[in-house]
């Protein structure tokens, strides 16, 4: 399964430098690619393959005063640019042919200096490599300090370096895991154990076993110090230094709150990978949410956390269900299968007019998911499928480190 491993990198005053202009020749690289692309379709011309722009825009631009300055940084980027323009428009027709899931894709537009994520790659040909000191040797800029956090289970293949908005900078290691690995790492579950998922805003996730976990609402937390970052910002002159410096408080309270968030859907989601061989759990539309509770679902992350049990299951041969979101889980009495038809927000307990149970809403959500799912005995809406699990193929993406280079403090 390959995965990705992000840590924290630290460049000198002269690295943050070398890498903002490595930034900067990837993104001009990209943007010919595209503009030649356009120039091609307009003039009704074969579109140029990856081979002659990388001769064009590369190579011969190197040798012209215009474009000298591409020599400043490692070819493998801008290769790597290059490629990054290729996939784009790769996905771009594939949507178009309606042979890609998920939502339309555009055609592929121009990067911005502006932007609020600048990334270079760099790959094997690049001969970078992790030093004894464990930093990041890089070519063309030097020796990064990296905060490791954890190490990393084998050689990686590339690295990304990413500046964030908050002008944070992060190496994201790829890697390939070894399925025996992983598969000791966590010590296989009781097959009983089984639950069923209700996420919902109050709580972030009730289980079927009863057991509620609050939602921390991190968003919520921070909106006083985001209001008073947010005026700041708009007080101040467009173009000024002191407008630069007002934008990046506002992005770094911003970034906390999504570090915070995040970190909070990995302990949660491995906790649950961990103590469960099998979890279901429904298939929200979570971009559809435009109701007054719109802020506290975005704030809630219902798709991040989902999107982590889907890939810590694949990983450690655990198995994730997902119900239908039309399943009608909180009207139905998972006693008797008796659908009582939709309730309004405010009512969180309700008697079952046919066998008269009282039930908490978010409880009974939990156990209809959990037979929804198969998971806990036969439903009208599990009846017909089958109800032994299926354990998921192992493959995953995400971590951080090499496994004998010694952590920097």
């Amino acid at each position: 399964m390959q995965l990705r491993y992000s840590f924290r990198l630290y460049p000198s005053r002269g690295q943050r430098a070398a890498l903002d202009r490595a930034f900067g020749c990837a993104r001009v690289v990209y943007n010919d690619a595209v503009r030649a692309r356009r120039a091609a379709r307009e003039n009704k011309l074969p579109f140029p393959k990856i081979g002659a722009l990388s001769r064009i825009l590369i190579t011969e631009a190197k040798k012209t005063p215009e474009r000298a300055w591409l020599g400043e940084v490692s070819s493998v980027v801008l290769q790597q640019s290059l490629r990054d323009a290729e996939s784009a428009y790769s996905n771009f027709f594939a949507s178009l042919r309606s042979e890609r899931k998920g939502p339309r894709l555009g055609e592929p537009s121009f990067k911005s200096r502006k932007d609020t994520r600048q990334a270079i790659r760099f790959t094997a040909n690049a001969r970078w490599k992790l030093t004894d000191a464990g930093h990041l040797l890089l070519p063309k800029i030097g020796e990064v300090k990296v905060r490791w956090s954890r190490t990393l289970p084998m050689v990686p293949s590339s690295v990304t370096v990413i500046k964030d908005s908050a002008e944070r900078y992060f190496a994201s290691f790829d890697i390939d895991t070894d399925a025996e690995t992983d598969q000791a790492r966590f010590e296989p579950a009781d097959p009983d154990h089984q639950i069923g998922i209700d996420l919902g805003l109050k709580h972030f996730a009730i289980l079927s076993d009863g057991t509620k976990i609050e939602n921390p609402r991190f968003l919520r937390r921070a909106e006083k110090k985001l209001k008073k970052a947010q005026r700041e910002l708009s007080r101040k002159q467009k173009g000024s230094r002191n407008r630069a410096k007002a934008r990046l408080k506002l992005a770094r309270t911003h970034a906390a709150v999504a570090d915070a968030r995040r970190e909070f859907h990995h302990q949660l989601s491995t906790q649950l990978i961990r103590e469960n061989q099998a979890i279901g759990v429904e298939d929200l539309a979570v971009r559809a949410a435009r109701t007054r509770m719109a802020k506290s679902v975005h704030d809630a992350g219902w798709s991040q956390f989902v999107t982590m049990l889907h890939y810590k299951a694949q990983r450690y041969g655990r198995t994730l269900i997902k119900i239908g979101r039309f399943v009608p889980t909180s009207q139905t009495c998972h006693v008797c299968d008796r659908i009582d038809g939709p309730k309004p927000l405010h009512i969180r307990e309700w008697t079952c007019p046919g066998c008269h149970t009282v039930h908490d809403r978010d409880i009974n959500s939990a156990i209809n998911v959990k037979k929804a799912a198969g998971l806990g005995g036969h439903s009208l809406w599990s009846a017909g499928k089958a109800t032994a699990p299926v354990v998921a193929q192992r493959s995953e993406t995400g971590s951080h480190g090499l496994p004998d280079v010694a952590r920097v403090a």
